[in-house]
């Protein structure tokens, strides 16, 4: 590794990704030392770079809303509290909705939006269009817009973190790939890495995709699955108009701008799961029909670039957060089924409390990984 291990932490987050230097960082800044964090690779290198780098409020499920909302407020003020700027644009998200379920269905999350302080709201295909210019409406009913919506630089949001937990004391050890865990009586006493040994008596696990692994050195089951996503960048788009961050929710086609071009992507009904990082043809002919419909524009756009990421998906698309039972100080913070990146700095501050035994500020019990074998699934409605 080409330098010393630590041989004690006070806790040891294992995964590098926005989550997990979120988490070091509000531990660090809370007073607790000797705070430790692994990742295999480059902090940053898993999902969180894969991003498509969007933050937004719209969801169906309050908590997530109080966390996406939480989460808003840190990158607003991101670049004068740590030192980073992360190329925060805010045009706004802009949901287009062709079924009158899903009229329905966005109807009332708007309602409990705004009842959480999100200024979302239903809006008519006409102002959709005014606020996408590239899109073509046929088939739309309505659309569901929030302007304090956006997208910013994931790896920017990773540094401003990182940087600041370094800062505060923390070890941050990429290219230090732990390996196990060891207990004794029910509790945590060491990660095990490719380095050596590090005692400890708490883990947090923030590995994402990689996350059922890590929980299973301590028998905990983290019921995260990984599921490849694919995203492309277009070549330059002469006299681009200022676009919202669209999203077709019925195809799950996306787009938003990125440079002098657009970003876009689309899921993958036939994807199966796996970790899988190649770029793969497949999805494009579906995606192509998606473009034709509802953004034709496009299609004679180049491609410049693209890349594959992983989804961590639970089987009700909502996160895992909480602190396992049966096994001592053993804390999780995962499956996000695709909206992890914006929640991470809210997600840090809710597992700072949990480690402390403090009240976090939005109630994260239904959470618990333990749900799904009590038949308590706890659907997120508002994914892509």
């Amino acid at each position: 590794m080409g330098r010393e291990l630590p041989r004690r932490a006070s806790a040891v987050v294992i995964g590098g990704g926005v989550m997990g230097v979120s988490i070091a960082y509000e531990l660090a800044a809370a007073g607790v030392r000797d705070v430790v964090l692994l990742d295999k690779g480059p902090l940053g290198s898993g999902s969180t770079c894969k991003a498509a780098g969007g933050v937004r409020a719209q969801f169906s499920d309050r908590v997530n809303i109080e966390l996406a909302v939480r989460s808003l407020e840190t990158f607003e003020h991101f670049a004068e509290r740590f030192g980073q700027e992360i190329d925060l644009h805010r045009p706004g998200y802009l949901f287009l909705l062709d079924a009158p379920e899903a009229v329905a269905e966005f109807e009332r999350n708007v309602a409990v939006q705004n009842d959480l302080g999100v200024p979302s709201r239903m809006i008519s295909v006409r102002e959709a269009a005014e606020l996408s210019p590239l899109i073509a409406t046929d088939g739309l009913l309505a659309a569901a817009f929030s302007p304090s919506d956006g997208h910013c630089t994931p790896e920017s949001v990773v540094l401003g973190y990182a940087g600041a937990a370094r800062r505060l004391g923390a070890r941050l050890l990429p290219g230090c790939a732990a390996t196990g865990i060891e207990l004794a009586d029910g509790a945590v006493t060491a990660v095990l890495t490719e380095g050596g040994r590090i005692e400890t008596g708490t883990v947090i696990c923030a590995a994402g995709a990689w996350s059922r692994e890590v929980g299973a050195w301590a028998g905990v089951d983290l019921p995260v699955t990984p599921l490849r996503r694919q995203i492309l960048v277009t070549e330059p788009v002469p006299d681009l108009p200022p676009t919202a961050f669209t999203i077709d929710f019925g195809t799950t086609f996306y787009f938003h701008r990125e440079g002098p071009g657009l970003l876009l992507g689309m899921s993958d009904p036939d994807e199966t799961p796996g970790f899988k990082l190649d770029r793969s043809d497949a999805w494009l002919p579906r995606l192509g029909e998606a473009m034709a419909r509802r953004a034709p524009a496009l299609m004679e756009t180049g491609i410049a670039t693209g890349w594959a990421g992983l989804y961590e998906v639970t089987p009700d698309h909502n996160a895992l957060i909480g602190v396992a039972p049966g096994v001592e100080r053993f804390l999780y913070a995962t499956g996000f089924s695709g909206h992890g990146f914006l929640m991470g700095p809210a997600v840090g501050e809710v597992v700072r409390d949990l480690y402390l035994g403090r009240e976090p500020f939005t109630d994260v019990s239904g959470f618990d990984a333990r749900r799904f074998a009590r038949s308590a699934a706890r659907p997120e409605l508002n994914i892509v």
